[in-house]
């Protein structure tokens, strides 16, 4: 499997055989060519960054391993009172369980919303507090005390201690890694990304999903959208169509929702 470890390895084993050969086997290694092993490296570890389902630097479940005709669905960036209610109301109205990856710095004044994710039988899971467009270049500490800071708004509103974290733009790096490391978080993605943020057209986003349903399949979408909540019904409509069933994130990859 390609990931950081693996091309490091390459990008330094490339170099020090450059030098060797130019050094001990008298080959007159040209100085360009000592920028060839980086320009491997940097394509391949930017699009493993900004990839979550390369596992790059660290595992992410973004699927269940699974033959079954079952899928999840998983909002991201609430609570909002805009949208979050009326979401919450229709998967109540078809009997839907979903993953709410929540907003610590949106939780404060909506608790209650927080509260009626849970007691309606979703999961709360970290999607940081700040969920700031720098957190990537944050020092893994800094990372750490961000991501605690949402959990300790959610203790606070529910009692719980979400344990499923969700990286803010699906972006990963090594000090991102070691946050979670420490954090004990247990890293989850998506297989299917909706792009619903920049959607325009309803039938335009909805089938771009359900065209692209395999068993397994963990939908990434957003309760801050109206477009997201006008097309919900659709959705698990054709969901259901398809022979699929809609399972709660946590039961359909087998793992702990709190800590």
């Amino acid at each position: 499997m390609l990931n950081n470890r693996v091309v490091n390895i390459v990008a330094i084993v490339s170099l020090l055989v450059l030098l060797y050969l130019d050094k001990y086997q008298a080959r007159d290694i040209p100085f360009w060519a000592y920028g060839l092993p980086v320009l491997i490296f940097l394509p391949l570890t930017i699009r493993g960054a900004i990839n979550i389902e390369a596992g790059f630097f660290m595992k992410v479940l973004c699927k269940a391993d699974t033959t079954e005709k079952v899928v999840a669905l998983s909002f991201d960036d609430g609570p909002q009172p805009d949208y979050t209610p009326h979401i919450l109301d229709i998967l109540q109205q078809e009997n839907v369980p979903a993953a709410f990856f929540c907003i610590g710095k949106n939780i404060a004044g909506n608790e209650h919303l927080l509260k009626r994710i849970y007691e309606e039988g979703h999961v709360i899971g970290n999607h940081t507090y700040s969920h700031h467009f720098w957190f990537d270049m944050k020092l893994s500490g800094d990372m750490l005390t961000d991501m605690q800071q949402m959990d300790a708004m959610t203790v606070s509103a529910t009692g719980l201690t979400p344990r499923l974290f969700r990286p803010p733009y699906g972006v990963t790096n090594p000090n991102l890694a070691r946050a979670v490391k420490a954090g004990n978080y247990l890293p989850v993605g998506w297989n299917i990304r909706s792009l619903d943020t920049v959607a325009k057209d309803e039938k335009q986003l909805l089938n771009s999903i359900l065209e692209r349903l395999k068993p397994g399949a963990v939908i990434l979408l957003h309760d801050t959208c109206k477009i997201t909540a006008d097309i919900l019904p659709q959705l698990i409509r054709g969901i259901r169509q398809q022979g699929y069933q809609l399972e709660r994130i946590d039961k359909m990859l087998k793992v702990r929702a709190y800590v």
